[in-house]
Protein backbone atom coordinates (compact mmCIF):
# COMPACT_ATOMS: atom_id res chain seq x y z
CA UNK A 1 0.00 0.00 0.00
CA UNK A 2 1.32 3.63 -0.83
CA UNK A 3 2.26 4.76 2.41
CA UNK A 4 0.83 8.12 1.59
CA UNK A 5 -2.53 7.24 0.98
CA UNK A 6 -4.02 7.60 4.40
CA UNK A 7 -2.92 11.15 4.24
CA UNK A 8 -4.77 11.51 0.86
CA UNK A 9 -7.59 10.20 2.14
CA UNK A 10 -7.49 12.39 5.61
CA UNK A 11 -7.00 15.41 3.19
CA UNK A 12 -10.13 14.74 0.74
CA UNK A 13 -12.10 14.12 3.63
CA UNK A 14 -11.04 17.61 5.39
CA UNK A 15 -11.71 19.39 2.29
CA UNK A 16 -14.91 18.02 1.04
CA UNK A 17 -16.39 18.12 4.64
CA UNK A 18 -15.89 21.85 4.30
CA UNK A 19 -17.33 22.32 1.08
CA UNK A 20 -20.50 20.05 2.10
CA UNK A 21 -20.65 22.50 5.19
CA UNK A 22 -21.11 25.63 3.10
CA UNK A 23 -23.54 23.75 0.68
CA UNK A 24 -25.66 22.53 3.65
CA UNK A 25 -26.05 25.77 4.93
CA UNK A 26 -28.34 27.00 2.13
CA UNK A 27 -30.87 25.05 3.18
CA UNK A 28 -30.85 25.34 6.63
CA UNK A 29 -33.93 26.27 8.32
CA UNK A 30 -36.33 24.89 5.21
CA UNK A 31 -37.86 21.78 6.50
CA UNK A 32 -39.24 18.79 4.18
CA UNK A 33 -42.86 17.07 3.59
CA UNK A 34 -42.82 13.98 2.24
CA UNK A 35 -46.65 14.47 0.81
CA UNK A 36 -46.06 17.64 -0.21
CA UNK A 37 -43.06 16.24 -2.19
CA UNK A 38 -45.54 13.22 -3.68
CA UNK A 39 -47.33 16.00 -5.09
CA UNK A 40 -44.61 17.98 -6.65
CA UNK A 41 -42.40 14.99 -8.44
CA UNK A 42 -44.77 15.14 -11.61
CA UNK A 43 -42.10 16.40 -13.27
CA UNK A 44 -39.43 13.86 -11.92
CA UNK A 45 -41.05 10.63 -12.37
CA UNK A 46 -41.00 10.75 -15.72
CA UNK A 47 -37.64 9.77 -15.88
CA UNK A 48 -36.60 8.67 -12.62
CA UNK A 49 -39.92 6.75 -11.83
CA UNK A 50 -39.15 4.36 -14.94
CA UNK A 51 -36.73 1.36 -13.88
CA UNK A 52 -34.21 1.60 -16.90
CA UNK A 53 -34.91 4.34 -18.15
CA UNK A 54 -32.32 5.65 -20.33
CA UNK A 55 -30.63 9.44 -21.06
CA UNK A 56 -29.46 10.11 -23.99
CA UNK A 57 -27.43 13.02 -23.18
CA UNK A 58 -24.40 13.30 -22.93
CA UNK A 59 -24.52 9.64 -24.18
CA UNK A 60 -27.08 7.35 -23.72
CA UNK A 61 -26.79 6.26 -20.31
CA UNK A 62 -29.46 4.94 -17.18
CA UNK A 63 -31.06 8.15 -15.30
CA UNK A 64 -29.95 7.48 -11.47
CA UNK A 65 -31.50 5.83 -9.20
CA UNK A 66 -32.63 8.57 -6.71
CA UNK A 67 -35.42 6.77 -4.22
CA UNK A 68 -33.27 6.59 -1.22
CA UNK A 69 -30.83 9.13 -1.59
CA UNK A 70 -30.52 11.55 1.60
CA UNK A 71 -32.38 14.66 1.54
CA UNK A 72 -29.53 16.92 1.91
CA UNK A 73 -27.60 15.30 -0.97
CA UNK A 74 -30.34 15.83 -3.25
CA UNK A 75 -30.82 19.29 -2.05
CA UNK A 76 -27.39 19.71 -3.11
CA UNK A 77 -27.54 18.51 -6.58
CA UNK A 78 -30.68 20.56 -7.40
CA UNK A 79 -29.05 23.99 -6.18
CA UNK A 80 -25.75 23.08 -8.18
CA UNK A 81 -27.82 22.08 -11.20
CA UNK A 82 -29.88 25.45 -10.33
CA UNK A 83 -26.44 27.66 -9.91
CA UNK A 84 -25.07 26.27 -12.93
CA UNK A 85 -21.95 24.46 -10.95
CA UNK A 86 -23.62 20.63 -12.17
CA UNK A 87 -24.08 21.80 -16.23
CA UNK A 88 -26.92 19.89 -17.44
CA UNK A 89 -29.83 21.68 -19.84
CA UNK A 90 -33.04 19.32 -18.78
CA UNK A 91 -32.03 19.40 -14.81
CA UNK A 92 -31.06 22.97 -15.08
CA UNK A 93 -33.80 23.80 -16.55
CA UNK A 94 -36.13 22.04 -13.80
CA UNK A 95 -33.83 22.85 -10.98
CA UNK A 96 -34.31 26.81 -11.89
CA UNK A 97 -37.91 26.20 -11.58
CA UNK A 98 -37.75 25.64 -7.78
CA UNK A 99 -37.74 27.04 -4.61
CA UNK A 100 -36.01 25.94 -1.56
CA UNK A 101 -39.00 24.68 -0.19
CA UNK A 102 -39.52 22.43 -3.58
CA UNK A 103 -36.51 21.23 -3.41
CA UNK A 104 -36.22 20.12 0.23
CA UNK A 105 -40.11 18.62 -0.39
CA UNK A 106 -38.70 16.60 -3.46
CA UNK A 107 -35.85 15.64 -0.90
CA UNK A 108 -37.69 14.44 1.78
CA UNK A 109 -39.81 12.33 -0.68
CA UNK A 110 -37.21 10.77 -2.58
CA UNK A 111 -35.56 10.11 1.10
CA UNK A 112 -38.40 8.39 2.30
CA UNK A 113 -38.70 5.65 -0.38
CA UNK A 114 -35.47 4.29 0.76
CA UNK A 115 -34.57 0.33 1.35
CA UNK A 116 -32.53 -1.98 0.37
CA UNK A 117 -32.39 -3.08 -3.66
CA UNK A 118 -30.55 -5.55 -5.35
CA UNK A 119 -27.50 -4.63 -7.40
CA UNK A 120 -27.41 -3.75 -11.06
CA UNK A 121 -24.94 -6.90 -11.88
CA UNK A 122 -23.10 -8.61 -8.72
CA UNK A 123 -19.54 -9.16 -9.80
CA UNK A 124 -16.30 -10.85 -8.31
CA UNK A 125 -14.08 -7.40 -7.56
CA UNK A 126 -10.84 -7.50 -9.57
CA UNK A 127 -7.67 -6.64 -8.08
CA UNK A 128 -7.59 -3.63 -10.58
CA UNK A 129 -10.66 -2.80 -9.11
CA UNK A 130 -10.17 -2.38 -5.90
CA UNK A 131 -6.79 -0.66 -6.24
CA UNK A 132 -8.53 1.65 -8.03
CA UNK A 133 -11.17 2.32 -5.57
CA UNK A 134 -8.69 2.47 -2.87
CA UNK A 135 -6.48 5.63 -5.22
CA UNK A 136 -9.40 7.38 -4.95
CA UNK A 137 -10.10 7.54 -1.62
CA UNK A 138 -13.70 7.02 -2.20
CA UNK A 139 -14.97 4.85 1.07
CA UNK A 140 -13.09 8.00 2.84
CA UNK A 141 -16.38 9.82 2.09
CA UNK A 142 -19.37 7.51 0.71
CA UNK A 143 -18.63 5.38 3.69
CA UNK A 144 -19.34 1.88 4.58
CA UNK A 145 -20.57 -0.21 1.44
CA UNK A 146 -20.41 3.05 -0.06
CA UNK A 147 -23.95 3.66 1.19
CA UNK A 148 -23.36 5.23 4.37
CA UNK A 149 -21.42 8.97 3.66
CA UNK A 150 -19.72 10.48 5.81
CA UNK A 151 -22.11 13.71 5.32
CA UNK A 152 -25.50 13.61 4.43
CA UNK A 153 -24.76 15.99 1.32
CA UNK A 154 -22.74 13.44 -0.19
CA UNK A 155 -24.21 10.82 -2.51
CA UNK A 156 -24.86 7.01 -1.96
CA UNK A 157 -23.21 5.56 -5.05
CA UNK A 158 -22.94 1.69 -4.26
CA UNK A 159 -25.41 0.42 -6.42
CA UNK A 160 -25.78 3.08 -8.66
CA UNK A 161 -26.22 2.56 -12.63
CA UNK A 162 -22.67 1.90 -14.03
CA UNK A 163 -23.23 3.84 -17.33
CA UNK A 164 -24.51 6.91 -14.78
CA UNK A 165 -21.25 6.39 -12.46
CA UNK A 166 -19.21 7.05 -15.23
CA UNK A 167 -20.75 9.75 -16.94
CA UNK A 168 -20.77 11.55 -13.50
CA UNK A 169 -16.80 11.16 -12.72
CA UNK A 170 -15.85 11.87 -16.80
CA UNK A 171 -17.84 15.08 -16.01
CA UNK A 172 -15.74 16.43 -13.54
CA UNK A 173 -13.01 16.46 -15.61
CA UNK A 174 -14.56 18.47 -18.16
CA UNK A 175 -13.51 22.06 -18.34
CA UNK A 176 -14.57 25.18 -20.41
CA UNK A 177 -17.53 23.93 -21.20
CA UNK A 178 -21.04 25.91 -20.91
CA UNK A 179 -23.44 22.69 -21.16
CA UNK A 180 -21.48 19.71 -19.91
CA UNK A 181 -19.45 18.93 -16.37
CA UNK A 182 -19.51 19.47 -12.40
CA UNK A 183 -17.79 22.09 -11.19
CA UNK A 184 -16.97 20.34 -7.34
CA UNK A 185 -13.56 20.95 -7.25
CA UNK A 186 -12.74 17.94 -4.71
CA UNK A 187 -14.30 15.61 -6.68
CA UNK A 188 -12.36 17.28 -9.88
CA UNK A 189 -9.22 16.62 -8.03
CA UNK A 190 -9.93 12.96 -7.76
CA UNK A 191 -11.74 12.29 -10.97
CA UNK A 192 -8.73 13.49 -13.01
CA UNK A 193 -6.32 10.96 -11.50
CA UNK A 194 -7.81 8.56 -13.95
CA UNK A 195 -8.45 7.55 -17.67
CA UNK A 196 -11.98 6.97 -18.81
CA UNK A 197 -11.07 2.97 -18.72
CA UNK A 198 -10.51 3.21 -15.32
CA UNK A 199 -13.18 5.50 -14.63
CA UNK A 200 -15.25 2.38 -16.65
CA UNK A 201 -14.02 -0.10 -14.31
CA UNK A 202 -14.64 1.83 -11.10
CA UNK A 203 -18.03 2.24 -11.69
CA UNK A 204 -18.60 -0.94 -12.84
CA UNK A 205 -17.65 -2.09 -9.21
CA UNK A 206 -19.42 0.72 -7.44
CA UNK A 207 -22.56 -0.66 -9.19
CA UNK A 208 -21.69 -4.44 -8.51
CA UNK A 209 -21.96 -3.34 -4.30
CA UNK A 210 -25.63 -4.16 -2.97
CA UNK A 211 -27.13 -0.59 -2.08
CA UNK A 212 -29.86 1.70 -0.70
CA UNK A 213 -31.07 2.98 -3.67
CA UNK A 214 -33.71 2.21 -6.31
CA UNK A 215 -36.03 3.40 -8.50
CA UNK A 216 -39.82 3.01 -7.09
CA UNK A 217 -42.12 2.76 -10.21
CA UNK A 218 -45.17 4.86 -10.59
CA UNK A 219 -48.60 3.23 -11.34
CA UNK A 220 -48.79 4.81 -14.72
CA UNK A 221 -45.09 3.19 -15.49
CA UNK A 222 -45.43 -0.27 -14.24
Amino acid sequence: MNPLLPMIARTVVAAATLFAVALAAQAQGVAGHVEAGQKKAEMCIGCHGIPGYQNSFPEIHKVPMISGQTDKYIVASLVAYKKGERRHPTMRGIAGSLSEQDMADLAAFYAAQGGQAAAETPRAASAAALALIEKGACASCHGANFSKPIDPSYPKIGGQHADYLFVALRAYTVEGNNVIGRGNPIMAGIAKQFTPSEMREMARYLASVEGELKTVPQPRFR
